[in-house]
């Protein structure tokens, strides 16, 4: 059960964010070789870190190309049906928060289990769920998700940390990745709908000597 919900996970994790690699090629009416490209640099761009930084070589994808050959495939088709959603900056968003989900977690698990400290593994899935999408939006010309004031690398931290610690409470794998996929997404929907973000930093004088 826990294999299927695991490659489950990734698959709707590449859908997702290869999806909103051929939405931001649209939005930058670049042609179908520029669909492709950000399709599968978004799809596997976060997955290839994690892998490099873990020293599984070769990565997942030169091991299996399936995944690039997916994120290649809805990039190619992305060319030909990017014009027909109604708002496309809110498709990519949404696709994103479902990526993010599922990569968080994920991502977290293959550290853990390439024998990883629990805390790298946090960050790994954040690497894993966030690279992509910078990636994207750097090929793309657009300010990524992760510098705008919008709550994103916490959702994705909040997912790695619920699912490592669902674990460490002695919950079953298939269950913590779907409690921690499920927080992430509800704090980045929520954020999302609510228009949250975290408090910026404002200057101050300069405390007196």
């Amino acid at each position: 059960m826990f294999a299927t919900l695991l490659s489950l996970l990734d698959t709707l994790g590449l859908i997702a964010f290869a999806t909103t690699g051929a939405l931001v090629a649209s939005r930058q009416q670049m042609d179908i070789t520029g669909f492709v490209l950000l399709a599968v640099a978004t799809g596997v761009g976060g997955g290839t870190l994690r892998d490099v930084v873990l020293g599984l070589t070769p990565v997942f994808w030169v091991r299996a190309p399936a995944p690039v050959l997916l994120c290649a495939g809805i990039g190619a088709v992305g060319y030909f049906l990017a014009h027909l959603p109604a708002s496309r900056l809110t498709l990519v968003l949404w696709c994103d928060a479902i990526g993010l989900s599922g990569f968080s977690v994920t991502g977290a698990d293959v550290a853990l289990t390439a024998g990883a400290h629990p805390a790298v593994a946090v960050g790994l899935g954040v690497a894993t769920a966030t690279v992509g999408g910078i990636l994207r939006d750097l090929l793309g010309g657009e300010t990524p998700l992760i510098l705008r004031r919008e709550i994103y690398v916490t959702a994705s931290l909040l997912g790695s940390v619920v699912f490592l610690s669902a674990l460490a409470l002695g919950v079953t794998r298939d269950f913590a990745m779907a409690m921690g996929g499920s927080a992430c997404f509800l704090l980045r929907g929520v954020a999302l709908i609510r228009n949250w973000s975290l408090p910026r930093y404002r200057a101050r004088p300069p405390s007196a000597p």
